[in-house]
């Protein structure tokens, strides 16, 4: 399937594993391929930043709610997520926690979540209902909307995009 991709779509996919390990994730998810598709020079960027979507509102999305995710399933265990910070910086210093974990964020391939893997497969299947023969980071960008559940969905309905406008405009910008 990747002898598909252009080289905005390839360098979607690699800037996704950028993304991953920037906000030290253990898996590149949707959101990371959203933040790719932000990081570039595309139609597909500009169309995504005209609905209000950048890289650090993204990110800034993202790490709230993912923080949250994380302060709520350890909450449910009797775990209180700031006083183990204050512990962790009181010990270790201001900050230790927002280090890089010994290597394992900075390098070596990521894998891809099953959301991911999802949006990958149904770039295809958007690129081939649009009849065209390369997938582009369009084809990506209509991908995460058409996976519609994961974290990326979840940011853009949070900032208030309507998906069917959004796609809309995508393929447009597609068909220019």
């Amino acid at each position: 399937m990747f002898e598909r991709f252009s080289q905005a779509a390839r360098e979607t996919v690699v800037q996704a594993q950028t993304e991953a390990r920037r906000l030290r994730s253990e898996r590149v998810g949707t959101e990371h391929l959203l933040l790719a598709l932000l990081g570039q020079d595309t139609p597909t960027a500009a169309v995504l930043a005209r609905h209000g979507l950048s890289r650090e509102v993204v990110t800034t999305s993202v790490t709230r709610l993912v923080g949250d995710l994380d302060a709520q399933a350890l909450s449910t265990l009797g775990i209180d997520l700031d006083a183990v910070r204050e512990r962790v910086e009181a010990t270790f210093g201001p900050g230790a926690l927002d280090q890089p974990l010994g290597g394992r964020v900075s390098g070596g391939h990521l894998p891809f979540a099953p959301r991911a893997k999802k949006v990958l497969e149904l770039s295809l299947r958007e690129t081939i209902a649009m009849r065209q023969r390369t997938i582009t980071d369009g084809h990506i960008a209509l991908g995460l909307i058409r996976e519609g559940e994961g974290l990326a969905m979840r940011v853009l309905a949070d900032r208030g995009v309507d998906a069917t406008r959004l796609t809309g405009e995508i393929k447009l910008a597609l068909l220019s």
